[in-house]
C-alpha cells in the first residue's frame, strides 16, 4: 500500500484491520487487472483490429494534388 497506493506507514498501520485488508486486496486486484492488460497488449489483443488502406477504404486525394 505504501508503494503502491501512496500512503504512509502510519496510515496505513493506523488503519483497522478489516479496512487495512479490504484496501490490501483492492490493491491486489488492481495490480492483478493491470498486469493482465499490459500482456494482452504485448501479445497483439489490443481488441481494435489492424487496418490497411486500400482502394475501398482509402480517403480522397485533395484536390490540389490531383491532375489536372
Amino acid at each position: 500500500m505504501k508503494y503502491s497506493g501512496g500512503w504512509s506507514f502510519a496510515e496505513a498501520y493506523n488503519l483497522p484491520v478489516g479496512l487495512r485488508t479490504w484496501f490490501a486486496k483492492r490493491l491486489f486486484d488492481q495490480l492483478k487487472a493491470e498486469q493482465e492488460a499490459v500482456q494482452k497488449a504485448n501479445k497483439g489483443g489490443g481488441g481494435s483490429p489492424t487496418q490497411t488502406l486500400g482502394a475501398h477504404n482509402q480517403p480522397p486525394l485533395p484536390k490540389r494534388y490531383q491532375d489536372k
